[in-house]
């Protein structure tokens, strides 16, 4: 006949035991695997950012009023408004690792030089007159510029115009804030350079397709090339559909053509961590469904389209932005055409063999 109190006794002491296990475990700063398991080890990626779209009505209005409020000087250094991710409360980054910010820089303004060890680049929606002074050399920036600021490169920004110029700012702050690897230094207070040049020096040295100066044979882990102007993207992306429309094979799919910013002296990425394109859809064209290990932030430079974000639809025209998290389904279709920028953390997920991708409808 089996005791029933025994039993329940011996339960008892059990359950007593375990308990004091649990305790002692985090007297001792331990966690055992089987308690936490599934969010260490998950069967897909679960990022807590959120797919998120920012409208470019609302994002201008506000920066152009902080351009009245907020002055620009040491402390804050820039005037620049983050993307906050909803689902990253209190951080103002656009993904775990990618942060984006709208900066604005009035009628002759300056921002003072500093250095950081976060790498990051300027992508011009619209406007002229301001100048970026990397490591001592001016470059200009304009409507469809992407502009490199390397790790540790001195940069600061002077306005020559009467109006005002904003501009998207892309940096890998969220992945150097997470491997504790971060470090700033202010420059001088006054600007270094003031010149204004039509052409950066980087630009007179490396801006030429296939020619590679004998005199910099050493590859660099970052792009030399300062600038990679829109002038050339635009060729680049128009001839990818011309050469379809004749029966070549350059598109990336159907209607969809694409141009990566890429270092002139590996062939690799522009930036050690950080992945730039450009992407062009033409009128009635729609991307497949893709997916990726890594996140991404898009703006939209021109045109309109409609984006599909983990199943849900968002309409977004010139300037809006929005983040794709890891392993987040998206895809796109333009009734009349449009132009996408995007960038990504793509290089530092493969520097570390984690990234994998997925194209077509998930299962």
């Amino acid at each position: 006949m089996v005791d029933l109190d025994s039993e329940a006794a011996a339960g008892t002491v059990q359950d007593r035991a375990l308990q004091q296990l649990y305790t002692d475990f985090d007297t001792a700063g331990l966690k055992p695997l089987w308690t936490v398991r599934d969010g260490l080890m998950p069967v897909a990626p679960t990022p807590r950012a959120v797919p998120h779209v920012w409208p470019w009505d609302r994002l201008l209005p506000l920066a152009a009023r902080a351009g009245d409020l907020v002055p620009v000087g040491r402390g804050g250094e820039r005037r620049a408004i983050a993307l906050a991710n909803p689902g990253l409360p209190g951080d103002p980054f656009a993904t775990a690792t990618l942060w984006a910010a709208v900066q604005y820089l009035g009628p002759r303004e300056v921002a003072p030089a500093h250095r950081h060890s976060q790498n990051a680049f300027r992508f011009v929606l619209d406007g002229e007159g301001v100048w970026t002074v990397v490591d001592g050399d001016p470059v200009a920036m304009r409507r469809g510029d992407l502009l490199l600021t390397p790790g540790w490169a001195w940069h600061e920004h002077h306005n020559t115009a009467d109006t005002a110029m904003v501009w998207l700012d892309g940096l890998d702050i969220p992945l150097n804030a997470q491997l504790d690897a971060g470090f700033f230094e202010f420059g001088p207070d006054q600007l270094t350079d003031t010149s204004t040049p039509a052409a950066s020096r980087g630009e007179r040295l490396w801006a030429h397709p296939g020619l590679r100066p004998l005199s910099a044979e050493a590859d660099t882990v970052h792009s030399p090339l300062p600038a990679y102007r829109w002038t050339h993207t635009d060729a680049a992306l128009t001839a990818q559909l011309e050469l379809a429309d004749e029966g070549h094979p350059a598109l990336v799919e159907p209607g969809h053509a694409a141009v990566r910013f890429v270092n002139p002296t590996t062939g690799r990425d522009a930036l050690a961590t950080l992945r730039l394109e450009m992407h062009r859809l033409a009128a009635g064209a729609a991307t497949a469904t893709r997916r990726e290990v890594g996140s991404s932030v898009w703006q939209v430079f021109s045109g309109q389209a409609t984006v599909l974000l983990d199943g849900r639809e968002h309409q977004v025209g010139t300037g809006d932005l929005l983040a794709v998290p890891s392993w987040c389904p998206v895809s796109l279709r333009s009734p009349d055409g449009a132009d996408l920028f995007r960038f990504s953390d793509a290089p530092s997920y493969q520097a570390l063999h984690l990234d994998r991708h997925q194209v077509g409808d998930p299962a």
